[in-house]
């Protein structure tokens, strides 16, 4: 990992976009191919940049390296066009830059997507380059953004009409899991700006997709942990919410009822093990224990019960899993959230659920 490049954010390119049509805007003689910008830390880097100007406008564009992270606006253009106008420097959502449309965001509601360290870098990166008594607008812009922020977080957040311009230190750290966790906490911040006070938690798309289609569950309520439930559990209690119903795939959530809550397989995946510990002690004989050890999958798993016990006794089991499950959460964060489980399977039937789930549940279909 030590060997891998690192890149820019949007904040950054836009920064340094901004100050290139800037400068070109009111500035005399040749436009730059290339522009300096700080970074929140003191660095100073150049980009390579393009700059056109026109009647009364001048735009650069600085093309998004994202380094070595496989970052889905890496490659994209980042342009800023700047005019004459206003009252000191005015920030614009142009074509594939969404706007805020939901309170909980650092950002107000009707202000374009652009996250308070990428504003102040472009209000520094210009300040200097505007005549005495002159204001500027800026338009930032990412041809293809409404495209790419449908595989974002963004339509979840409420911002609609493309990406956000991002980044706190300015700089892409390539396959950093802290980047990855911390993209996911403003939808916390969204559903209790909403007025939630009890959300969903689900490691993935499929999930969310179940639980709002599906079960009735309030959209913005329902909340992508990807593998990070611990951590997303812990932000919950900090901002605090009251009550968390763990969402999902059964072969993902088991996970939690042997204390694992970062539930990627390359940090621990002993799905099978824990399931064969708890149904050994509620009488499983071995062959059936062997069986589940040797199964590919959970939902091989789930058929295995169903094979050595009747319906009744399978459901049992599960739904006291589903319970151990939420004991382990709510130890995790002390005792101060009220925490609920629901293993899924993959057509969507609930495979096991504890009663706290299924109050935390009803009351959430109630509230949508």
């Amino acid at each position: 990992m030590n060997n891998l490049r690192k890149g820019y954010t949007t904040g950054t390119c836009a920064a340094a976009a901004a100050r290139a049509a800037v400068k070109a805007l009111w500035g005399p003689g040749k436009t730059e191919d290339r522009v300096r910008v700080t970074l929140p830390r003191g660095e100073v880097i150049e980009l390579p940049v393009t700059v056109r100007r026109g009647e009364g406008w001048a735009e650069a564009t600085v093309i998004k390296d994202a380094g070595d992270d496989p970052d889905i606006t890496h490659g994209a253009a980042v342009q800023v066009r700047a005019r004459p106008g206003g009252r000191g420097i005015t920030l614009k959502a142009g074509r594939g830059v969404g706007k805020v449309t939901l309170p909980g965001l650092a950002v107000p509601v009707g202000e374009p997507a652009i996250n308070p360290v990428p504003r102040a870098m472009i209000f520094a990166a210009v300040r200097d380059f505007i005549p005495e008594g002159e204001g500027v607008e800026l338009t930032i812009s990412i041809p293809g953004g409404e495209e790419l922020a449908r595989r974002t977080l963004n339509p979840h957040l409420g911002i609609v009409g493309g990406l956000s311009i991002l980044g706190t230190t300015g700089i892409v750290e390539p396959m950093s899991e802290e980047a990855l966790r911390v993209s996911l906490l403003p939808q916390i911040d969204v559903a209790r700006a909403a007025g939630f006070r009890a959300i969903v938690l689900t490691p993935g798309r499929r999930g969310r997709r179940q639980a709002v289609e599906g079960y009735g569950l309030p959209e913005r309520a329902v909340i992508l942990s990807g593998n990070y439930i611990g951590d997303l559990l812990k932000a919950c209690a900090e901002r605090g919410l009251k009550k968390v119903l763990l969402w999902g795939g059964v072969g993902k959530l088991v996970k939690v009822a042997g204390g694992i809550f970062n539930t990627h397989s390359r940090t621990a995946d002993a799905r099978r093990e824990i399931v064969a510990a708890r149904a050994a002690a509620w009488g499983l004989p071995p062959e059936g224990v062997q069986a589940i050890l040797s199964a590919n999958t959970l939902e091989v798993v789930v058929q295995i019960l169903r094979g050595f016990w009747e319906e009744r006794r399978s459901r049992e089991f599960w739904d006291h899993l589903a319970s151990v499950a939420s004991k382990r959460s709510r130890e995790l964060v002390g005792d101060v959230l009220e925490v609920g489980t629901a293993f899924l399977d993959l057509a969507g039937g609930i495979v096991g659920q504890d009663e706290e789930g299924a109050r935390i549940m009803e009351d959430l279909q109630h509230a949508g």
